[in-house]
């Protein structure tokens, strides 16, 4: 269920319906800058940016390829489990947990029992980010598999 605080911020409430989280990775810190040499002929400066082109196609091409093929990887791995996490839960008898994103990043999670608990429990968290009351961050933000300091910045000496 998408909700709008009185801020204007979109949060996400909803069952979490594997055992697990996924974590989501960010591309932002990458650092693509390069340098090299002056050439000293056209030949070598028309090899240099037909290598050029390469790189870079290479750079742009490679990481979508990768993450398309390890997104498509991780929905069929999933289509796979979700029948037995689904099953565990109702034949085991494990509770529902309720998750609010701020946007689509985690911020907290609750265990809330079964599915009619859980449905109640997504609709009190819903109307309480609605009122402006949101809960204290529990998950903490993961940045490249690492927990993000989101308040400063370490700085190299």
């Amino acid at each position: 269920m998408k909700v709008t605080d009185p801020g204007g911020q979109v949060w996400r409430v909803s069952r979490r319906w594997v055992p697990w989280r996924r974590r989501l990775r960010s591309i932002d810190d990458l650092n693509l800058d390069g340098g090299g040499n002056v050439p000293d002929t056209i030949d070598d400066l028309v090899i240099g940016l037909i290598l050029i082109i390469v790189v870079i196609v290479l750079a742009v091409l490679a990481p979508f390829l990768l993450v398309g093929f390890f997104a498509a990887f991780e929905l069929v791995f999933l289509f796979l489990l979700l029948p037995v996490a689904v099953l565990g839960r109702v034949v085991l008898g494990r509770g529902w947990h309720v998750e609010l994103r701020r946007g689509f990043r985690p911020w907290t999670e609750t265990e809330a029992g079964t599915w009619q608990a859980s449905s109640v429990a997504i609709h009190q968290l819903a109307e309480a980010v609605r009122r402006g009351e949101i809960p204290g961050r529990t998950i903490p933000a993961v940045r490249w598999g690492r927990v993000a300091d989101e308040g400063r910045r370490k700085t190299r000496h």
